[in-house]
């Protein structure tokens, strides 16, 4: 990534480009194939640092992001903070995107209306402690079983979080 560091009113030392080279890396973990970054400090009359930080991204375009402070670093700081926040945003957009283009692509593969039988095992009645530790044992989403008295039951697990019995 290209990095162009630009001081209006200000004479850019050494160690202030090494902290804005090092803020520009940073954003870098997000993978966006960042091209080129242009940073400006520009000084005002009433000694306010402004920062701006403008990034071209690949199918994005360009993001731009302005802070305003005091102290200079405390801008750049905060500057990187607005930018962080916004690609982590993209990245987050872009990644989910495809996650769900996949998810598409699995929910055509599959048949409308697909049954899968299952055997059902009621034959041994349990009380219904019994199946209570069953079905928290099994991982099933309902329990089917016949109680001591014949009936079938079925217990599940409802929306609130307790326990269910029909």
């Amino acid at each position: 990534m290209n990095v162009t560091i630009v001081g209006r009113g200000v004479s850019l030392t050494e160690p202030m480009k090494d902290h804005i080279k090092k803020v520009v890396e940073e954003v870098e973990k997000y993978n966006l194939g960042i091209m080129h970054a242009v940073v400006t400090i520009d000084k005002d009359k009433r000694d306010f640092f402004t920062v701006e930080i403008i990034m071209n991204i690949p199918e994005k375009g360009t993001a731009v992001v302005h802070y305003k402070d005091k102290d200079m670093y405390s801008a750049l700081d905060k500057s990187k903070d607005k930018l962080e926040k916004l690609l982590r945003r993209y990245h987050d957009k872009k990644i989910n995107h495809r996650k769900k283009d996949r998810i598409e692509e699995l929910i055509v593969e599959t048949e409308e209306n697909e049954i899968v039988e299952m055997p059902l095992d009621v034959e041994k009645p349990l009380s219904i402690e019994e199946a209570v530790e069953e079905y928290k044992n099994s991982g099933l989403y309902f329990m089917v079983f016949k109680d001591t008295s014949g009936e079938k039951r079925v217990i599940y697990r409802r929306k609130d979080g307790k326990l269910g019995l029909y």
